[in-house]
């Protein structure tokens, strides 16, 4: 039998034909746009995420037998506002993850609410790019079309609708809309209240690996599917990414270095950040997870690359950068393009070359770049340890996990070997696994993993680099506190 997995990214969406052996078969592509219609906004029409879908169906199963695709399980950027009005049409452009709109609601959460409620209520604080904050700002600032919102929904969520007709989410992309009792996995009546919404205004819930329902007759026609394909809850992009590289159970952790970076810890008990730094969520394992996520990780190099050195042969761009320099550099960067997340939750923070002299080279820029995505990952790396958790080892995914030098720079700041998976295609790879444990392939998330997923390669950190990256971040970590107090008059 074939799965189809599904990743539905920030700048793209990613489909996968996986066979039962869990061999990627056939895979496509659609890219679509992104908009900034106000400086730190970022928005979508959720129908381009659909388009990609119907147009890329029938280009993935070319030349393959669709009567054996069995199920399809999506993984998909978090967060994102979709709001349906009465006939289920979208209201708005969908508000997404990287979104700093909203500081004005997030001061009102934390602060008013406060975040000892909001931790009670939801085992988090409120975050810009959450999906409760967006719901105050639409409140506040688009009453007309706050009023026809009849259900609120989740990116992946709206394709999972279009596919079956349901409204629905699983737990884990629902712990980040700041709207989930993470901890009895429920709708929390409070925070419906505080955002003056019903309960019967959210999709019902359900384990990432159950299935919502099977394709409407309609779409199986358009898609060239079989009606009976089962269509799965799937799961929050991290969450399925860390299904995909294996990250499951007690004590997997998973770093992500796409769009946003992440480090992402399971945990077969629930347990919350006391700090809140770190983001307390369900994990598509059916257990829970810590995570620190930064919102510019790949996108701070390709900006670099793309929009400010004009290419996209980002290996050519590292070639000049040889070992002997690793650790030495005298150039930083603050990684804080949209703001930040974790751990410093600052939506006025930007980014900044700090350093620089007349000898800096481009090189030396590139590296800055690189270096300061992997120093900002460890802040919340570090933020973990201080609570006790041990992270022997990880793995890695994202489209920068595919640079060497970036794996060596990350594995030398964190002082700890990073494994590579075989198969690194992330939240679609794990939303494809999660159909299988839908259609009854494998008996859990736990098992599927144990079977499909295979580590190709480890990189070793080397004990010098790692000392001599340890006194570069010390120096990192003073960078921000001193620019803190500038950035909001930087507006």
């Amino acid at each position: 039998m074939f799965y189809i997995g599904i990743d539905l990214g920030t700048s793209a969406l990613k489909l996968l034909l996986v066979d039962g052996d869990g061999a990627v078969l056939s895979e496509v592509t659609k890219e679509y746009p992104l908009s900034f219609p106000h400086p730190g906004w970022s928005e979508q029409n959720p129908e381009d995420w659909w388009r990609a879908v119907v147009e890329g169906v029938p280009e993935l199963l070319d030349g393959f037998d669709a009567a054996q695709v069995a199920g399809i399980g999506a993984g998909g950027q978090m967060h994102g506002l979709v709001a349906l009005d009465e006939n289920d049409n979208v209201i708005r452009p969908a508000i997404l993850w990287n979104d700093g709109r909203t500081a004005k609601e997030v001061d009102y959460l934390n602060e008013t609410i406060g975040r000892e409620k909001l931790s009670k209520y939801t085992a988090n604080i409120a975050f810009a790019g959450f999906t409760a904050p967006k719901l105050l700002w639409m409140r506040e600032n688009e009453p007309d079309n706050f009023a026809r919102i009849r259900k609120i929904m989740l990116p992946k969520d709206y394709i999972n609708y279009k596919l079956t007709g349901i409204h629905c989410t699983d737990y884990s992309d629902a712990s980040g809309m700041l709207l989930l009792d993470v901890a009895h996995k429920c709708w929390s009546a409070e925070m419906c209240q505080i955002c003056g919404i019903s309960e019967k205004q959210l999709p019902r819930l359900y384990e990432s690996w159950q299935v919502v329902g099977s394709l409407k007759a309609d779409i199986a026609k358009t898609l060239g599917l079989p009606a009976s394909v089962k269509v799965c809850a799937g799961a929050g992009d991290n969450a399925a990414a860390a299904v995909g590289t294996g990250a499951v159970g007690a004590g997997g952790c998973n770093i992500s270095l796409g769009t946003s970076g992440t480090i992402f810890i399971s945990a077969e008990r629930f347990g919350v950040d006391p700090t809140n730094a770190l983001h307390a969520f369900a994990h598509a394992d059916g257990g829970w997870h810590l995570m620190g996520c930064m919102l510019s990780a790949a996108s701070c190099n390709q900006w670099w690359c793309a929009d400010i050195l004009g290419t996209k042969d980002y290996p050519a761009e590292q070639t000049s950068i040889t070992s002997d320099e690793l650790g030495r550099n005298s150039v930083f960067f603050l990684p804080y393009l949209m703001g930040e997340r974790s751990p410093i939750n600052d939506t006025d923070a930007r980014g900044a070359f700090v350093g620089m002299t007349m000898d800096a080279t481009r090189a030396d820029l590139t590296q800055a770049v690189l270096e300061g995505v992997a120093f900002a990952i460890r802040d919340s790396f570090e933020v973990a340890k201080s609570l006790g958790l041990s992270i022997p080892r990880s793995t890695l995914c994202g489209g920068g996990s595919k640079s060497p030098l970036w794996r060596t720079i990350l594995a030398n700041v964190l002082g700890i070997p990073l494994d590579i998976p075989q198969t690194e295609q992330g939240p679609g790879y794990g939303g494809a696994m999660l159909a299988m444990v839908g259609c009854g392939a494998f008996e859990s998330v736990q098992a599927a993993c144990d079977a499909l997923v295979k580590i190709v390669g480890t990189v070793e950190p080397d004990a010098g680099l790692t000392a001599r990256y340890k006194e570069q971040y010390h120096k990192f970590r003073a960078i921000y506190p001193a620019l803190k107090t500038v950035f909001p008059i930087l507006k």
